[in-house]
């Protein structure tokens, strides 16, 4: 083994001669690259291969190359690239070659080796290595799609792209991302020959005597990729992907023109269909001919001239297909042209009243789903129309009793318009819904009460979410609570509350450290009471959480009424307590804050 790491070592010999010789680096940088050679050679050349050993390689090779390019590029030195650079490239493209062997399932690995290719490598290498990749790896269609976009893209080889495209699609016959892309390749390739023609014509060439194939020019190939892709894959949303790719090329009007066409009489009852057809009348011209408006005031009377066809194709929609889906497309088309900006206040209440009939048309027949009715109570509420609002909160808790938001803005509905029965609504609410839900719900209540209601009735509300709530949820409650109490009862009622609740688990960080500050706010601030609190918290963080051992460890230095001499055994029980990483954040922390730099 030896004998063959010291042969590839002198292989590297020329290159490191031409490396020292040209300045890019010095006698002891080369002895250091040979150093570290030798030793990724000796890992390379073990009984046992490991994967990271190659990858360590690659990776130290690649470095070296970006690190020769900065080199040239800061003394201005480009010349002797074969006798440097290639060598390198050769010997990690045989790298990659043992390690993709080795592991052919690999598929990271493959992609790393094509990237380093790209950007390095060969044309012709990089061919060998996708037809190596898709013989192990046939089952991927996105590498099929990777090969033909290399050979089309960057080969500029239509007839390789296209020979991958059809290999795929035997392997993938009813994949529609080949078929997009197989597609979309076919319209470049036209577009590329109809550039191509216009060039020889503008030279003036004779380009009779070359294959320029009117039919192709027209995009039949195309044509024909398109209609054998919806005989196989019947879905309008690949319909329309087909035609959206369509409309990126300008030449393409008669293939976008069958696709539609195609569409309309294939899926005539399909929601997304209306909805194509609809949106579709906002490209078109009111009056087809004329000069396009130039100033702001026919801009926005020409566009809306266009949403108004656009709404008389999904009011013909609605009547031809009452459905669900449908009158979300329709409501959906609204809400986006509501959210556009416009300086017309005429077009912006127009959309608005559309937007406010068509909910209010979809509620009355029952197709308005969850989603829209809290978007519904929001527009509303904007506008301060919040009776209506309230009728709509009304109207979509009994549709949706089990939702917490569908609660949520009815409370919040009732709240605005001050009405008088609102605990009877929350408590309405709770026999409804989970109660692993109604955490939003205890917290609106709350916060409602405390600025309403008695400091008896809102403690009333704390306690009763308390024994509601379970799990994590109750620990935003239990920090609430604490911080209510403060407010509302000073420090005498925050510690009883803190005494009630202490054993009450689960607990947040915060709980403990906001009873700590709450404690070191009083003027009469007692230490045994923060060692209490510590205690408390270190019982439940203590083996996690490093920060609040160094905090006690602070406080007894700092504070005027702290004990220093313990600090001693808090660190020891600290690091009894601590595990793996938190005691090693631990260490080191402490060690800064003992040098003063914490």
């Amino acid at each position: 083994m030896a004998e063959i790491i010291q042969e590839r070592l002198e292989d590297r010999i020329p290159e490191l001669e031409q490396l020292e010789r040209t300045g890019l680096f010095s006698r002891l940088e080369i002895k250091a690259i040979v150093k570290k050679a030798s030793h990724l050679e000796y890992r390379m050349r073990r009984r046992a291969l490991l994967k990271d050993d190659f990858i360590n390689y690659v990776q130290y090779e690649i470095n070296l190359l970006e690190l020769i390019q900065k080199r040239r590029a800061r003394i201005g030195y480009s010349f002797k690239k074969d006798e440097i650079e290639n060598p390198i490239v050769h010997r990690v493209q045989s790298v990659f070659r043992r390690a993709s062997a080795k592991w052919k399932d690999d598929v990271q690995l493959w992609l790393t080796y094509v990237v380093f290719c790209k950007k390095w490598g060969t044309k012709t290498q990089l061919s060998k290595i996708f037809s190596a990749m898709l013989a192990i790896h046939s089952n991927k269609p996105a590498f099929w799609i990777m090969a033909a976009k290399w050979e089309m893209e960057d080969r500029l080889s239509s007839e390789s792209a296209r020979q991958l495209f059809l290999r795929g699609l035997r392997f993938h016959p009813e994949c529609p991302k080949l078929y997009q892309e197989y597609f979309r390749m076919e319209l470049m390739h036209v577009e590329k020959l109809r550039k191509e023609k216009q060039e020889f014509e503008k030279a003036n060439m004779d380009v009779e005597n070359l294959d320029y194939s009117e039919e192709i020019l027209q995009g039949e190939l195309a044509r024909i990729v398109y209609k054998n892709s919806v005989s196989v894959i019947k879905g309008v949303e690949f319909h329309l992907s087909l035609l959206s790719i369509a409309q990126l090329f300008e030449f393409a009007k008669d293939l976008q023109k069958e696709i539609y066409d195609d569409l309309q009489a294939l899926h005539p009852d399909d929601p997304l269909t209306w909805d194509y057809v609809a949106r579709r009348e906002l490209e078109i011209e009111s009056q087809p001919g004329e000069e396009p408006p130039m100033t702001k005031r026919a801009k926005s009377v020409e566009l809306g001239r266009r949403e108004e066809r656009c709404y008389a194709v999904y009011e013909e929609a609605v009547e031809t297909l009452p459905t669900g889906a449908m009158w979300k497309c329709y409501m959906n088309f609204c809400l986006e042209r509501f959210a556009k900006k416009t300086s017309n206040g005429f077009l912006r209440g127009k959309r608005l009243q559309r937007t406010m009939t068509v909910f209010r048309r979809a509620h009355e027949l029952k197709f308005l789903p969850e989603l829209h009715y809290k978007q519904w109570i929001e527009l509303l509420s904007h506008y301060n129309y919040f009776r209506d609002a309230l009728e709509v909160a009304v109207a979509g808790t009994e549709l949706f009793r089990d939702s917490a938001t569908m609660w949520q803005k009815k409370l919040q509905m009732l709240i605005n318009s001050e009405s008088p029965d609102i605990a009877m609504h929350f408590e309405e609410a709770f026999v409804h819904l989970n109660p692993q839900v109604c955490l939003p719900l205890w917290i609106s209540w709350a916060e409602w009460s405390e600025g309403t209601e008695s400091p008896e009735d809102t403690e009333a509300v704390f306690k009763k979410a308390i024994l509601a709530v379970r799990g994590a949820d109750s620990v935003t409650l239990k920090d609430r609570y604490l911080d209510w109490a403060y407010r509302s009862g000073g420090y005498k009622k925050a510690r009883a509350v803190f005494k009630s609740l202490q054993e009450s688990r689960p607990f947040s960080v915060d709980f403990f450290r906001k009873m700590i500050q709450i404690e070191k706010e009083q003027e009469s601030c007692k230490m045994t009471n923060i060692r209490e609190y510590y205690e408390r918290a270190l019982r439940e963080f203590g083996s996690v959480n490093s920060d609040l051992w160094l905090d006690y460890i602070r406080e007894e230095v700092n504070h005027i009424l702290g004990r220093p001499e313990n600090c001693g055994q808090i660190y020891w029980r600290a690091m009894r307590m601590l595990q793996g990483e938190s005691a090693e954040v631990f260490v080191a922390k402490h060690a800064m804050h003992q040098t003063g730099h914490l």
